[in-house]
């Protein structure tokens, strides 16, 4: 013991120092003398070995001494938010989040009850000093001190400590994977300063405050390295939450013992990042999942119940809707409140890494408006342009996708409301962040507005494909192909199922399908591959045409002005025109001129289909040298086609 060996010392400087002098004749006191600094070395070595063996049982212990401390700074911390927030009446305003948040303050007194009743057969609460026995240090100080080598030991044990700090500091390589990696990793941390800072307060200058803060600095920076590289590799945002739990209740603990921990709440915000990219990837596949579950129907309610149950979870108005009878049907499909609920479960996940964050309701709310942002302007935007683009959305799907846009960009105002209702910041006072929600929406509408003019495009290529004419007939069959009346049947309806859109884009997709439809048979006519063209079949096409015309003559969306519509079939109305009338000095003396009837007939277009019609008419008239009106019409035809070069030359030397 302590006593022992000091007395021990005690006597043999007294021997030295007082009673061997005065008989140092003899040769026993020689044999004393030598031996003493012998003896001295041998305590020296026992009360080290002592030593060592502390250095041990801390290194082993510290896990459960910070552990400990940890625990009782939670404790701590849980009861004055407890007080606080049963103090704080603001929180009133929000009843669904005063609802979460007081039953965790419940949660919370239950746990410190708990760890109560753990502790309550104990008479006071365990220190490092109980789980520890701190004399060796005590001991070994006390003699190297009094053999005037008190600068020897604080030397040895200082490297020591450092040694041991390294150790600590040095994480397994698998501590991302669970929440107990991490949390073994802090308590032993804590544990070697929570003995370091007792060392500092019961011993006379073996350890200084510099020395601690400087062991601190040196520590902070590796665990901050360590945190940063293990959380980056987390995906799962739970663990990542609790890993920042974790953080801050390992920062609270410290700066309960004096450390400075600023930087680790710094190091939060870095995690933060993470945790909201973590949220982000989860978030699109609950989107993801959303997008495929929904039939793109309006949501059918069949009574007062049915109806209340909607718009209690999505904010929605109509009072032309509220008048009509039960059954009805709400304009939305059952995606959007679906997708309004996941968009406020996410801004309470994002909202619970902000808590405990030393950060004012301001910078929460900002944060909380900035990753809900990032949710709406990347995640979900992403999430509907893949969905607009995905194979099975047909036309009707898209029409419910813009409705749904709509009634999403709607709603915006109200998410707004949500989170000033939770952080208590007014928008109104406080220049918040603005949620660009908007601007989402309105490119998914685009695209999928994009998509409709396209799907309907590939519609009409797949009518126009099975169109199946034979060019060379003698005569029309009288009345439309079969093929262009499925065609137009098809526009007709699916231009009933637009009356839900906008008007403008109804009319847009209108026009382009009516243009489209235009475009393709003028390409049907003028195509290389078809070498001759009868008189009778473009009878027939003529009767095709009239059909298209009827149809955007019929006004299949509302909106258009005059004739409009029936415009998109001009340049064919008036080349059909000018072969069945067979008018070419009309068309001749007229070219050029803004009065002409055939204004709209280019003259190549013109040549390309009379040089159809001439070998169509060569091979049909076997004997058309016997018969002079054939041999006219075939000169005829050959003037026609000569004047028609010529104006074709012209056209291409002037451009």
């Amino acid at each position: 013991s302590l006593c022992r060996y000091y007395s021990a010392l005690k006597t043999m400087e007294q021997l030295e120092n007082q009673y061997l002098p005065r008989v140092s004749q003899y040769r026993f006191c020689q044999i004393m003398i030598e031996n003493l600094p012998k003896l001295r070395e041998e305590i020296k070595e026992i009360s080290m070995s002592d030593l060592k063996d502390f250095l041990e049982s801390i290194r082993k212990h510290s896990d459960r001494i910070g552990e400990t401390a940890m625990k009782q700074a939670q404790q701590q911390k849980t009861f004055s938010t407890a007080l606080q927030k049963q103090n704080n009446v603001n929180y009133g305003r929000n009843m669904h989040l005063s609802r979460n948040r007081i039953l965790e303050s419940k949660n919370e007194i239950t746990l410190k009850r708990t760890f109560e009743e753990d502790d309550e057969h104990e008479e006071e609460v365990l220190t490092a000093q109980d789980l520890v026995d701190f004399s060796p240090v005590y001991r070994c100080l006390h003699i190297y001190s009094v053999l005037g080598d008190g600068e020897i030991f604080e030397n040895y044990y200082r490297k020591q400590r450092r040694k041991q700090a390294r150790l600590v500091l040095q994480p397994q390589s698998s501590m991302h994977e669970t929440v107990e990696g991490y949390r073994r990793y802090f308590s032993q941390i804590v544990g070697f300063f929570v003995v370091e800072d007792h060392i500092l307060h019961v011993t006379q200058g073996l350890v200084t405050r510099t020395y601690t803060d400087e062991l601190w600095n040196m520590a902070l920076s590796k665990i901050i390295a360590v945190l940063r590289t293990h959380s980056s590799y987390c995906s799962d945002p739970d663990l990542v939450l609790e890993l920042k739990n974790l953080i801050v209740v390992f920062a609270d603990t410290l700066q309960g013992y004096g450390f400075p921990v600023n930087r680790l709440f710094d190091l939060l915000f870095e995690i933060r990042d993470q945790y909201n990219e973590t949220l982000l990837k989860k978030w699109s596949g609950l989107f993801r999942d959303i997008f495929e579950a929904d039939n793109y129907s309006p949501i059918p309610v069949a009574n007062e119940e049915e109806y209340k149950i909607v718009i209690s979870k999505f904010p929605f108005q109509d009072p032309e809707l509220d008048k009509q009878s039960f059954p009805k049907k709400l304009p939305m499909s059952q995606s959007v409140p679906q997708i309004y609920i996941q968009v406020k479960e996410f801004i309470y996940a994002s909202l619970k890494f902000s808590e405990s964050l030393h950060r004012s309701s301001t910078e929460i709310d900002d944060m909380l408006r900035k990753s809900t942002n990032l949710l709406l302007t990347r995640t979900l935007s992403s999430c509907l342009q893949n969905l607009i683009k995905k194979p099975h959305i047909g036309l009707t799907e898209l029409v419910q996708i813009i409705i749904n846009t709509t009634h999403l960009e709607q709603a915006c105002k109200y998410l707004e409301d949500f989170i000033s209702n939770i952080t208590n910041i007014s928008q109104v006072t406080v220049h918040t962040a603005r949620l660009y929600g908007l601007s989402t929406f309105k490119d998914a509408r685009h695209a999928a507005e994009g998509e409709i003019y396209t799907k309907l495009n590939q519609k009409i290529d797949e009518f126009i494909q099975i169109a199946d004419y034979d060019w060379t007939m003698s005569e029309s069959d009288g009345r439309a192909s079969g093929y262009l009346m499925d065609l137009i049947n098809f526009l007709r309806s699916t231009f009933q199922v637009f009356t839900h859109l906008p008007g403008k884009v109804a009319q847009t997709a209108c026009m382009s399908a009516c243009q489209h439809l235009s475009m393709s048979l003028m390409q049907m006519l003028l195509d290389s591959e078809l070498r001759q063209i009868s008189m009778g079949a473009i009878q027939q096409f003529n009767l095709d045409v009239i059909q298209c015309e009827l149809f955007a003559s019929s006004e299949p969306v509302p909106g258009f002005q005059g004739d409009t519509l029936q415009l998109a079939f001009i340049d064919l109305r008036q080349l059909l025109d000018l072969f069945m009338v067979w008018d070419w000095s009309t068309y001749l003396a007229d070219y050029g001129q803004a009065t002409s009837k055939y204004l709209r007939v280019n003259p190549s277009t013109a040549l390309t289909l009379l040089e159809k019609m001439k070998d169509s008419s060569k091979k049909n008239n076997i004997f058309a040298q016997f018969r002079k009106n054939d041999r006219d019409k075939q000169k005829l035809i050959e003037t026609v086609v000569k004047q028609l070069r010529s104006l074709v030359n012209g056209m291409s030397q002037h451009t």
